[in-house]
């Protein structure tokens, strides 16, 4: 819990990992592709507070030790949601995977909620053993990479009629968060396979779930905003938003952030701090801090309430995974919010 001029923060992070990009894990033969997956991600890392950059064996594979220290005794978070990327055809055991992902989570069941992911390219096979992991860590989430490379596919669609079957298969086992990364690309996957443009397909199609865009849609901000406002299942994963932008182009921060909060509106906006990336401190404390500039390029937004703060920062995904918030650090007089996963009247 954060504090901060006497308000208190429930503080979700939505968009954590686990990895292992190690050269011991990488794929023979693949080696190029994994080296340059995870330079590309310390790269990212740039953008944020100079002290917080990290030399690049500790970015490859962190400890369990570290990443409790920087989200929970430092980070100021009070729950982590993982959000797992396979990659196995670079790195031998995966990148980040439920699996790993899981057997943190049950060592500090208080601190974690555990996402899986699916391939729809991977037919049947896949469909059970999705239906498996989403049984053995109670998954009400999955996190979706439409880039990822398999065989000499080099990635999927929403739109795909296979894709339409494990979302199917979501909505039966009451996996109900469809996480989606659509937004920077990471080298070498291909940019154009991140395209927004077949999320509304999906979030039409499938009304009883919540599709959560991370990253949401960068650099096609206005692509997806005007998407989003047209869609009643659509929110917007804060993570890139806030640790790549917030301190490296403040001003463009303020352009996306009015642009979310006109289009989506408070309700959903989901913040994650996307560790190891980022570290949640600076992003928390400097969220908390910041609010619109008083800038005639910016005068069409106005600044952010400190309630719309607390929805951001944990209250909004608290809704979305039915995480209990206590008393105190719930809103006093909550604005009544339209119920997840539901049209409106």
């Amino acid at each position: 819990m954060y504090e901060k001029d006497g308000e208190k923060y429930f503080v979700v992070d939505a968009h954590t990992h686990f990895w292992d990009a190690s050269p011991e894990n990488w794929v023979e033969g693949q080696e190029e592709y994994a080296k340059g997956w995870i330079e590309c991600f310390h790269a990212y890392q740039g953008l944020g507070p100079k002290e917080t950059h990290w030399p690049i064996d500790r970015f490859q594979k962190y400890s369990e030790e570290l990443m409790m220290h920087d989200l929970f005794e430092a980070g100021h978070v009070d729950k982590a949601i993982f959000q797992p990327t396979n990659l196995r055809q670079w790195y031998k055991t995966g990148f980040n995977t439920t699996e790993n992902d899981g057997a943190l989570a049950e060592k500090h069941p208080d601190k974690f909620l555990v996402n899986t992911t699916f391939d729809p390219r991977e037919g049947d096979e896949g469909m059970k053993a999705f239906a498996e992991r989403v049984k053995r860590y109670n998954c009400k989430g999955v996190k979706l990479y439409t880039a990822e490379w398999r065989g000499d596919s080099r990635g999927w669609s929403l739109k795909d009629p296979e894709a339409a079957r494990y979302l199917e298969k979501c909505e039966e086992l009451g996996v109900k968060n469809v996480h989606i990364h659509k937004g920077p690309t990471i080298w070498p996957l291909d940019k154009d396979a991140f395209d927004v443009s077949d999320v509304d397909y999906a979030a039409t199609n499938f009304q009883g779930l919540n599709f959560i865009v991370e990253h949401v849609g960068l650099p096609r901000i206005e692509d997806f905003c005007f998407m989003a406002t047209q869609e009643r299942n659509v929110y917007a994963g804060l993570a890139v938003v806030v640790g790549g932008l917030m301190h490296a182009r403040p001003k463009f921060f303020a352009k996306v952030m009015g642009e979310l909060m006109f289009w989506l509106g408070e309700d959903k906006l989901i913040f994650g701090a996307d560790y190891a990336i980022w570290e949640p401190k600076w992003q928390v404390e400097g969220f908390v801090d910041w609010n619109m500039p008083a800038d005639d390029e910016l005068s069409d937004f106005p600044p952010l309430t400190v309630d719309q703060k607390k929805k951001i920062l944990g209250l909004n995904a608290a809704r979305l995974y039915d995480i209990d918030v206590p008393e105190e650090l719930r809103l006093k007089d909550p604005k009544n919010v339209e119920p997840v996963g539901v049209p409106n009247s």
